[in-house]
């Protein structure tokens, strides 16, 4: 199953059964607004502070995603989430609610495909029959804690990125109707020596380009080979320093095949900087918009590599910099079970 020296090549290919995207107000106004499943029009989602809200929606993904598979919760043996709040509490929290076997992560905006190669891996290794995995990112909490509060109103520079509000939510079995998850190319933490927490595309960028040059590799695929290769969330910025790094690489990269989910979620509009970016990026986008296209036979061979910042409040308070990390999975879907 190892190919090369970090790439899962999965031999039953387990099935993504069911997904959910959730999103907030400022999502249902962006670009990808029909391929989310619910689509709240309040921050606070009736609950008291940001980050019990971000729980909620955390929560409304996993139910969502169940109900869609026709599951009830005690057929699922593990659940597998991170986030960005201190000590992953949204997912915790959520876990405490499903009350599902759990396994917490964090990738920071990197988590949904670092869940989904571990979740495959369950299922290829017959350690499951199904495996919940998901994540969540809510604006305002994200702001609060790894910038300012967004009540001080702080100008940001066009480097900066918005947090997605939203949650996405997966469920994978052995068999069944869906794309199956073909393989995961686990990343190495790379660091550049960036310190700008409001420029995070170019912190990811150099760890998207590894995990992508490694994938390559293990595999002996490439660009051709791939209906599309979406990284998580490097903006603009990171999206453009990806593309320059990867050419210098010997990797010429086809500009109607290579995006990132942070410039597809929301309209040009939007004053949004240089793109999404948050845990709930990368998964919307994909078990929403992207899962949908497959299933409409647009797209048979996907890649997705999700990316992460690996700073903390503390670590920034220390004048460190910050590492990034990315986690590819390959997926593909033929239109049979």
């Amino acid at each position: 199953m190892l190919r090369g020296h970090q790439t899962w090549v999965f031999s039953s290919k387990p099935c993504i059964i069911a997904s959910s995207a959730i999103g907030g107000p400022f999502e249902a106004q962006g670009a990808l607004s029909g391929d989310f499943d619910i689509l709240h029009d309040d921050l606070w989602l009736g609950q008291t502070t940001y980050e019990k809200a971000e729980k909620k929606l955390l929560e409304d993904a996993c139910e969502t995603a169940i109900q869609k598979a026709g599951l009830k919760k005690e057929d699922i043996q593990f659940f597998l989430c991170g986030d960005l709040m201190n000590q992953i509490v949204s997912s915790s929290f959520a876990a405490r609610t499903l009350g599902i076997p759990f396994f917490g992560l964090y990738g920071a905006c990197s988590s949904s495909m670092e869940g989904l190669a571990l979740a495959a891996l369950l299922l290829d290794s017959k350690a499951a029959k199904y495996v919940l995995c998901a994540t969540a990112s809510h604006n305002a909490s994200v702001e609060k804690q790894f910038r300012y509060p967004t009540e001080y109103g702080s100008q940001k520079p066009p480097t900066a990125q918005w947090t997605v509000t939203g949650a996405g939510a997966a469920i994978l079995a052995p068999k069944g109707q869906g794309p199956r998850v073909k393989a995961a190319t686990i990343g190495r933490v790379v660091d550049m020596g960036i310190t700008d927490p409001f420029n995070m595309g170019a912190a990811m960028a150099p760890a998207a380009v590894d995990t992508l040059e490694a994938h390559f590799r293990d595999t002996g695929l490439g660009f051709d080979n791939y209906d599309l290769i979406a990284t998580g969330d490097l903006g603009r910025v990171g999206n453009t320093i990806a593309v320059d790094l990867l050419k210098k690489h010997g990797l010429p990269v086809p500009q109607d095949k290579f995006t990132d989910c942070g410039l597809l979620i929301y309209k040009e509009d939007q004053p949004v900087m240089a793109g999404g970016s948050g845990c709930a990026c990368a998964a919307t986008v994909t078990y929403g918009h992207i899962f949908n296209r497959m299933k409409k036979g647009e797209l048979k061979k996907v890649l997705i590599a999700a990316t992460g910042a690996l700073l903390s409040p503390l670590t920034f308070q220390q004048n460190e910099s910050i590492p990034g990390i990315c986690y590819a999975v390959s997926f593909e879907y033929d239109g049979e079970g």
